[in-house]
């Protein structure tokens, strides 16, 4: 698996899903199974067929989070903003007004909040450019134009 990048705060985001997971809900499910277990039957046991279905689920990621976690890769801009970086807050400008980003790795982004993916078109388009640089960007809609205001 390839490198993963989060901001200090996303990835303990992250540590602390993987506690929860451990202690909490795999105690919560463990009783689950148990009580279905104590109800008789487990070949037709709905209640029971959930909670292993849950615990498998759980389970499932608590795998992921380790295997993200093994090649996980804290991001800080670090270039004193002169040029943009995974890690990076940027202020751009388009025909649409200006907005602000943060370059994020794919595990944290959230475009509608303004973290967007070092792996993503726009992200991409805007890796290693200065401010005041001009980036084209494919989209959906067609090409769109980007100015880069500032760099942080």
């Amino acid at each position: 698996m390839d490198n993963q990048y989060f901001s200090k705060e996303g990835l303990e985001r992250l540590k602390q899903e993987l506690e929860e997971r451990t202690t909490v809900t795999r105690q919560e499910i463990a009783a689950r199974v148990k009580e279905a277990k104590a109800e008789g039957d487990i070949s037709e046991n709905a209640a029971f067929d959930a909670a292993m279905q849950a615990q498998a689920t759980n389970e499932g990621r608590i795998e992921e989070i380790k295997s993200i976690l093994e090649n996980a890769v804290v991001i800080s801009a670090t270039n004193g903003g002169s040029v943009v970086t995974v890690g990076s807050s940027i202020k751009v400008e388009s025909d649409k007004g200006s907005r602000n980003f943060i370059i994020v790795g794919a595990a944290e982004s959230d475009p509608l909040k303004g973290f967007i993916s070092n792996e993503s078109p726009l992200g991409k388009a805007f890796l290693g450019r200065k401010k005041g640089d001009k980036v084209d960007v494919k989209t959906p809609k067609g090409l769109a134009e980007y100015k880069i205001l500032d760099i942080k």
